[in-house]
């Protein structure tokens, strides 16, 4: 068990070409217990995870995406067809970092389940503007949240990237 963990870990790699096949259900219910099993500050459970699948959704985060990194035109989200947006509760002081072990267990349970992903940002702007407010509001989830990041999930088009090599100094010991 240990070796598969740590090959998961360390095979893993961001995936920017997808096919259109929606990711199968079983395998995003694994990803999303995942996410939720992620460490956070003294357990308080900041995050919170959004799944969306309805193209319109998905639309008007790519737009809105797209127009805060200046390409308006563009689709950061690579066509895939399932995003999950992590929120963190603002007033928790390690919000932006429990959000991020949430998203990095996601990437980490995705490979292991045979779907591929890649963290996109942005999420902070989106949800900082009224457009995003506002879309919250219709999802009906109330509070003060942070936008921390975007997993997008798909099955890849073509051969998983080649990672890059490890750079030297990466780690120093006392």
């Amino acid at each position: 068990m240990k070796e598969q963990v740590l090959a998961a870990l360390t095979t893993r790699r961001s995936v920017r070409s997808y096919q259109k096949t929606q990711v199968d259900e079983q395998a995003l219910q694994d990803i999303l217990e995942a996410g939720r099993y992620a460490a956070t500050g003294r357990g308080l459970q900041s995050p919170l995870m959004i799944v969306v699948q309805d193209a319109e959704v998905r639309e008007q985060l790519r737009r809105m995406n797209a127009e805060i990194m200046g390409t308006p035109d563009a689709d950061p989200f690579y066509g895939v067809p399932t995003i999950i947006i992590v929120l963190a509760d603002r007033s928790v002081p390690t919000c932006v970092e429990d959000g991020s072990l949430v998203l990095g267990n996601l990437m980490n349970a995705a490979h292991a389940v045979g779907v591929d992903s890649c963290w996109i940002h942005r999420a902070r702007q989106e949800f900082e503007s009224e457009e995003g407010k506002a879309l919250l509001n219709r999802l009906g989830i109330d509070g003060d949240y942070i936008g921390v990041g975007h997993l997008i999930l798909g099955y890849r088009e073509g051969e998983l990237p080649t990672p890059k090599p490890r750079k030297q100094n990466y780690v120093y010991r006392l």
